[in-house]
């Protein structure tokens, strides 16, 4: 089913793929990463960005970025909400960065650089911050294999002991 969202980007021809709607009706599209600063310029009229996250889809599968959207109109009662899912392979994992449009992604953008490995580009401060600048690997993909160390709670026990 093709949202209100939907419907106008494929009037002005813009590619994308239509994901349906969430459990909340929230339309949720698709992007692919070199498509994804023409979508943004356009969005940077009218459009509030909430939040930006990422997740790995599976096991040495795609990586996702995700921004969620309030459409701001004036006389509207219920601003309208989209959710766009920019998808990229894991090899070459690079995103182009909206830092440029919306600078209050910088964060949100460096914390799925450091959890998951996404490149976004033109982020003027991408780097880790979470993890030590020499951490090996993406901690929250699902691929991770966590290195060997003591718990906090197995340290403890060793010094009482």
């Amino acid at each position: 089913m093709q949202g209100r969202l939907s419907a106008r980007l494929v009037k002005h021809e813009l590619v994308h793929r239509s994901l349906s709607f969430d459990y909340q009706g929230i339309e949720t599209l698709q992007k692919n990463p070199e498509d994804w600063n023409s979508i943004a310029v356009i969005f940077y009229v009218s459009n509030y960005l909430h939040s930006q996250c990422a997740y790995d889809v599976a096991p040495g599968g795609l990586l996702a970025s995700v921004y969620h959207f309030t459409r701001i109109e004036y006389g509207v009662d219920q601003p309208e909400e989209v959710c766009i899912k920019v998808l990229a392979p894991r090899r070459n994992s690079s995103i182009p960065s909206v830092f440029w449009v919306w600078k209050s992604v910088d964060f949100q953008e460096r914390e799925s650089y450091d959890m998951f490995g996404i490149p976004y580009d033109n982020n003027p401060r991408l780097k880790r911050i979470f993890m030590p600048e020499s951490w090996v690997g993406w901690p929250l993909r699902k691929d991770y294999i966590a290195p060997n160390f003591y718990e906090i709670q197995d340290a403890y026990s060793i010094i009482r002991n």
